[in-house]
């Protein structure tokens, strides 16, 4: 059996990213980004907005909470994974997103520019998405 497991996501954060460290010492980030869609019921086109929560881990996440903020808008690329606990008895799970790739859309104040898109000017190398094509 063959199981598949990418998703890519263009949208803006929700809220500042958010940095902690393992004990291992490794970066975690994580933000929420919003995803529109636009439906038409009858006449009328809607926008629909989904949330999705973002994790990203080492440099390229360390790159996220320096560089990115509210409403700045991103292309995210990763995987999805459920995550699952109990609390109070009661079992919750979600699912989010785990992100390899977070290209930087636009400009800092939130606008689109015409300037070089991906992470910071000085990333580290790790900053896949400098071969995309578009």
């Amino acid at each position: 059996m063959v199981t598949f497991n990418r998703v890519i996501l263009a949208g803006n954060l929700v809220r500042d990213p958010e940095i902690r460290y393992l004990p291992s010492g490794t970066s975690v980030t994580s933000f929420g980004i919003a995803v529109n869609e636009r439906i038409k019921k009858g006449d009328v086109w809607e926008e629909l907005a989904s949330f999705f929560d973002v994790t990203v881990f080492g440099k390229m996440g360390e790159n996220c909470a320096e560089y990115l903020s509210k409403g700045r808008p991103v292309l995210v690329e990763g995987k999805l994974r459920q995550r699952r606990w109990e609390t109070d008895g009661m079992k919750k799970s979600k699912i989010e997103v785990i992100a390899d790739n977070v290209q930087f859309l636009g400009s800092k104040g939130g606008g689109t520019s015409e300037g070089p898109k991906g992470a910071a000017p000085d990333a580290g190398g790790d900053v896949p998405g400098e071969d995309i094509p578009f």
